[in-house]
């Protein structure tokens, strides 16, 4: 009988992140550098938010900040972490509360540490191997 996966099977384990008080600049770069969308964001070792590539967008493009946007901290425009899963959740259930509240990532933690990262690039990566593996060329294919 087969069992649901745990989110830790689809995730990215030990992704990038960044300290809250990094410019907001520097992320930039990280994000770049790294071609990743989301960043964690980390104060003294405890996960405390999240900056996506969006987010920094707004504000690098913002022209009412003027020459203070280059003073924008991490902190200053990060997120709380919107949705924190252990590592044995049910890949089920994340999945079901991302859709049901429009969310494009989840943290993952073990222990309250940050693990993992889970994204819809990550959904659409695990749905399309679950397709190859369901519909592989040669299973069920009528002959035209």
């Amino acid at each position: 009988m087969k069992h649901l996966p745990q989110i830790k099977a689809v995730m990215t384990p030990f992704p990038y992140s960044i300290k809250d008080r990094a410019s907001l600049e520097e992320a930039g770069e990280h994000m770049r550098q790294h071609d990743i969308r989301h960043l964690p964001v980390m104060r003294k070792g405890q996960l405390i938010g999240v900056l996506t590539d969006r987010d920094i967008a707004i504000y690098s493009d913002h022209e009412k900040l003027g020459a203070d946007r280059r003073k924008l901290m991490v902190s200053d425009i990060s997120m709380p972490p919107v949705y924190v899963v252990e590592l044995n959740e049910p890949l089920d259930n994340v999945l079901i509360h991302m859709a049901r509240e429009q969310l494009d990532c989840a943290l993952v933690t073990k222990k309250g540490k940050l693990v993992g990262l889970f994204t819809v690039t990550d959904v659409c990566r695990t749905f399309a191997r679950h397709l190859r593996d369901q519909f592989r060329p040669g299973h069920g294919d009528d002959a035209a």
